[in-house]
């Protein structure tokens, strides 16, 4: 059945069902309801992915609380808050979720948004930590390239500010933070950024980003290509004390 097709039944245009296909957006439960009886989609999974779409809306404190986010950002936050466990394959820069206000500050700036823009962002990112501080909180395994720990984003005392950050951040049972060597050669990892969400009865989604927009991945074979790559990442990264200690040893060549 063609996307046509499924936006008439669902009484949207087709524009919407891309959306809905790509990530972007979430159906609403009529919508959802709609799709699914169409494209006669087996019960199990049909209760599946009613549990990810009601999880994906509620609660949406980003929409209520700052308004004017883009639905892909939106979209991601909402994956964020209802996984229980995320991978996250961070090259270059530190998650957003864990950057220090000066540090998100100055990697928006440097995409020249006007400083409203960049006070809404910054908020979010703030927000979107609770997810490791709640009270089942989400199991996150970290892996950082060495040069996301040692690229000047920012002043020296914005960076320590940073880095600090990071270590407290893993000092929870839940959280692992890693650090991939700059010498560890090539890896899949190389390709790029990506996180793999989980969740508790739901198939896992990977989300990948490239300079204009970003994408859902949700084939079974797509997700266990990504999910042998963090596997390649784990081995070839450092212990987790090994990487708090090179955090460390970053922050004292900062002061």
């Amino acid at each position: 059945m063609g996307v046509r097709e499924l936006a008439r039944l669902a009484q949207v245009v087709a524009q919407d069902v891309s959306s809905w296909e790509s990530g972007l957006r979430v159906p609403r439960m009529e919508q959802l309801g709609v799709l699914l009886g169409a494209l006669r989609v087996a019960p199990v999974e049909r209760e599946r992915l009613v549990e990810l779409a009601r999880n994906a809306r509620e609660p949406n404190w980003l929409e209520r609380t700052v308004p004017g986010v883009s639905s892909a950002t939106a979209t991601y936050v909402e994956y964020e808050r209802a996984a229980t466990g995320m991978v996250d394959w961070e090259p270059f820069l530190v998650p957003g979720f864990l950057q220090a206000p000066g540090y998100a500050e100055a990697i928006l700036s440097a995409h020249r948004l006007p400083p409203r823009l960049i006070e809404r962002e910054v908020a979010v990112r703030l927000r979107r930590r609770e997810v490791l501080t709640r009270r089942e909180p989400l199991v996150l395994k970290l892996f950082l390239g060495e040069e996301a720990l040692r690229r000047p984003i920012a002043e020296p005392a914005v960076m320590t500010e940073q880095l600090l950050l990071l270590v407290r951040a893993a000092q929870p049972r839940t959280s692992s933070i890693r650090v991939v060597p700059a010498d560890a050669g090539y890896h899949p990892g190389l390709a790029g950024h990506f996180v793999i969400f989980d969740f508790a009865h739901l198939p896992s989604v990977v989300h990948i980003e490239h300079l204009r927009g970003s994408a859902h991945l949700y084939d079974g074979d797509h997700v266990a290509a990504f999910r042998a790559a963090a596997e390649t990442l784990a081995d070839l990264a450092l212990s987790e004390r090994e990487s708090l200690a090179l955090i460390q040893g970053v922050i004292t060549g900062l002061e």
